[in-house]
């Protein structure tokens, strides 16, 4: 069967007894008109109700994923799977597994992950909480359009085709909620043809409440997103930090600046030095998460940072982290003889002030500098 199956309709189960056999159903009955060569699978997650005795009764294969959680069952079903072509969707009856042929075609026609998209197919009165409908998911899928450029407007629809060697390749880690997140972000940056189809979502069958939980899994969904986008979380604001800062820090060390009818000055200058460290440290994160990420197979080799690492040499960074500590310490050393001279007592606080700030920050970004070097090297070291 492996070699001549086309197509397994697989769903992730967690004691879905009430809606589990009608779903199956549903899917069988969908292969046998439209005379696909197929199977359903069902995932499950350690369901205790009888799911699993009803699947089998139905004619479905059942597959036992011992790691809980949503996306460890659907790795577990896409490792299981035999068809070339998998459509997920949940068994909780929310979707009509007897509706799948505009899958099928787009999957035929060459398209490598083809996505539901319940805005355009319809969503029927109390299928998707306010929450989710006008907040979560708008959100969420902007955010995901926006860092990663999907072309895809439903980021969260459970009901998703693809070619199953294709999206093993991805690699999919996740165990959780943010499964759905990963595969949409990981097809998008490795180049696979992707597509949406229309589909309708229902009220679930089901009698107890869902296993999704907004909030922890909203967070999960956006913290994912974003620990996959080292630019929007680290590049950007640190750039955007440290340049406002660089800036201030320039004006206020010659003298107060004054717009208006506010002064700024030394309380300034402490914050600008403040927002050239941070939006340091930010920038030199952002590379070192980039390096890891894609030496640990979670974001795809790119040829534009591979140039910009090369040329962040160890030997460069602490070139340039040596010379900024030295000249911080030169600013510190001249801000203690200057205190000698006096006495060591009283000195013009505001004259002082400019003179140590941007020691200090000079001081503080060359060492970053210096340390980040010997982490991207580690980093590097054991990536070989």
């Amino acid at each position: 069967m492996t070699g001549a199956c086309e197509l397994t309709i697989l769903m992730p189960c967690l004691n879905e007894a009430e809606t589990l056999a009608v779903c199956i159903r549903k899917a069988r009955r969908f292969l046998e008109e439209q005379k696909i060569v197929g199977e359903v699978l069902i995932a499950d997650n350690g369901s205790t109700d009888r799911s699993q005795d009803l699947a089998r009764s139905e004619g479905a294969r059942v597959v036992d994923i011992p790691v809980k959680g949503y996306g460890a069952a659907l790795i577990g079903g896409i490792e299981a799977a035999a068809g070339r072509f998998v459509i997920m969707g949940d068994s909780d009856d929310s979707y009509d597994f007897s509706a799948l042929m505009p899958f099928v075609t787009q999957l035929r026609a060459g398209y490598e992950l083809v996505m539901g998209n319940r805005f355009k197919g319809g969503i029927k009165p109390g299928a998707m909480p306010p929450l989710h409908r006008y907040l979560g998911n708008p959100v969420l899928t902007g955010i995901g359009k926006l860092f990663f450029r999907s072309p895809l407007g439903d980021f969260h629809c459970g009901l998703r085709g693809f070619s199953r060697d294709a999206i093993r390749a991805l690699d999919l880690r996740t165990t959780g909620m943010e499964f759905a997140s990963e595969m949409i972000v990981k097809a998008t940056l490795n180049g696979l043809k992707v597509t949406e189809v229309p589909t309708t979502l229902s009220p679930d069958g089901r009698s107890r409440p869902p296993h999704l939980r907004s909030w922890r899994d909203g967070w999960r969904h956006l913290r994912f997103l974003l620990m996959l986008s080292p630019e929007w979380l680290f590049l950007y604001p640190g750039i955007l930090i440290g340049f406002c800062g660089f800036v201030l820090l320039v004006a206020l060390t010659l003298g107060p600046v004054r717009i208006a009818n506010i002064t700024f000055d030394i309380n300034t200058l402490l914050l600008a030095g403040i927002a050239v460290i941070v939006g340091t440290q930010a920038v030199a994160l952002a590379v070192l998460a980039k390096q890891f990420c894609i030496a640990n197979h979670l974001l795809p080799p790119s040829a534009r940072f591979r140039s910009l690492a090369d040329r962040l040499s160890l030997e460069l960074l602490l070139v340039v982290g040596g010379l900024l500590t030295l000249s911080g310490l030169v600013g510190i050393a001249t801000a203690i003889l200057t205190w000698r001279e006096a006495g060591f007592g009283n000195l013009d606080t505001g004259a002082m002030m400019r003179l140590l700030v941007p020691a200090s920050t000079a001081l503080c970004v060359g060492l970053q500098l210096a340390f980040t070097a010997f982490f991207k090297g580690v980093l590097g070291l054991a990536h070989r």
